[in-house]
């Protein structure tokens, strides 16, 4: 009688919308009826709630709620059916808490990046609500299988469901992130159109569903190849002579360094560290964003202290190859000279360049 008139007052203080005097009291249920269905469901519900609301305990409600949430499971397990209740009434019961109980354990996973159960608990909750499912299950479900590594196909029908019926202030950004999803994974954008209007209709996604992955990218010394044969060495990037020269591929590589070897040239990269006669730079995209050298450049002559270049600046110089290494790849230049406004700029074919090094790379 107690659990019941507790159960009474916590759904007396829902209605009122006591938050606080709600979980309290669900809290005391606790104490005496630890498997109260009711009570745990709150409480993984509205700590999820919490949770997702930011602030300093954040991630205490996030645990809470995955903690409450599994307990919930686990009591459905060997939950007996109220006196008075019908069959339909205790079907339903337990259906409706246990998307509550999953949805909440799932959020508290992929809180963690614990993709693995976060995918399994979060499906039960959308498989459970099925047409009932909410936007912010299959979107977190989404989530879990499209940040997991290796990425999980579903996700992509997932994605399109949330993007399709989500808030009209988070419409476009879910379906910029699953267009992105999808032409990274497929490697393409071919078939997105269709997935957004078929997963629309449906939050699960259909038995045998999957998106055709994208072919392997051909291999770094395949890459060479293709570079070598496509176009001149004179008129290729930087990125493009360093992805040759460490490929392994030494046909490709033996083209590009006898054309520059001894050849003075002219680049522009960025700068990593200098002094008066040794300046290391970053030359490629991708070593740029990373600040790590890939060309060293012994200077012709000392430079003056008010020539140095700062790190971070992009530099116009001309020197000639030496040596090499592939990898790590460096590139040793010597006679070294700044190009700037004492000494007009030849034309420079090299500039920094627009793209990456190819994703093998």
């Amino acid at each position: 009688m107690k659990t019941d008139a507790m159960e009474l007052l916590m759904g007396a203080y829902q209605q009122a919308g006591n938050q606080q005097k709600t979980m309290d009291t669900a809290t005391r249920i606790l104490q005496s009826d630890p498997n109260n269905i009711r009570a745990l469901a709150l409480l993984a519900y509205t700590n999820r709630m919490q949770a997702l609301q930011g602030g300093p305990t954040a991630q205490q409600n996030a645990q809470q709620a995955a903690d409450y949430g599994k307990k919930g499971l686990s009591a459905l397990q060997t939950m007996q059916k109220p006196e008075g209740t019908s069959d339909a009434d205790f079907e339903k019961l337990k259906k409706e808490t246990s998307v509550i109980f999953n949805g909440a354990a799932g959020f508290g996973a992929l809180n963690t990046k614990d993709y693995a159960s976060a995918q399994q608990e979060l499906k039960g909750a959308v498989t459970a609500a099925g047409a009932n499912a909410s936007f912010l299950d299959v979107y977190q479900l989404a989530l879990a299988c499209l940040e997991s590594n290796p990425v999980n196909p579903e996700g992509l029908w997932y994605i399109a469901h949330a993007a399709a019926t989500a808030p009209a202030q988070a419409k476009q950004q879910l379906t910029d992130y699953g267009r992105k999803k999808f032409n990274k994974y497929h490697g393409s954008e071919e078939g997105w159109p269709e997935l957004l209007t078929a997963a629309a209709s449906s939050a699960s996604a259909p038995a045998g569903f999957t998106v055709a992955p994208a072919p392997p990218p051909p291999s770094p010394a395949q890459q060479a190849a293709d570079l070598v044969s496509s176009k001149q060495v004179k008129d290729m990037s930087f990125a493009e002579w360093q992805l040759i020269l460490s490929s392994g591929n030494e046909a490709a590589a033996s083209k590009v360094w006898d054309t520059i070897h001894e050849k003075p040239i002219q680049l522009a990269a960025q700068v990593i560290s200098a002094t008066a006669s040794k300046i290391e730079l970053a030359g490629s995209t991708d070593d740029i964003d990373a600040k790590k050298a890939d060309i060293t450049v012994t200077m012709a002559t000392p430079l003056p202290a008010r020539s140095v270049p700062k790190e971070g600046v992009m530099l116009q110089f001309e020197a000639t190859p030496d040596a090499y290494t592939p990898n790590p790849f460096m590139m040793n230049m010597n006679k070294g000279e700044l190009i700037g406004k004492d000494k007009p700029a030849a034309p420079v074919h090299h500039t920094a360049p627009a793209k990456k090094k190819p994703a093998a790379q």
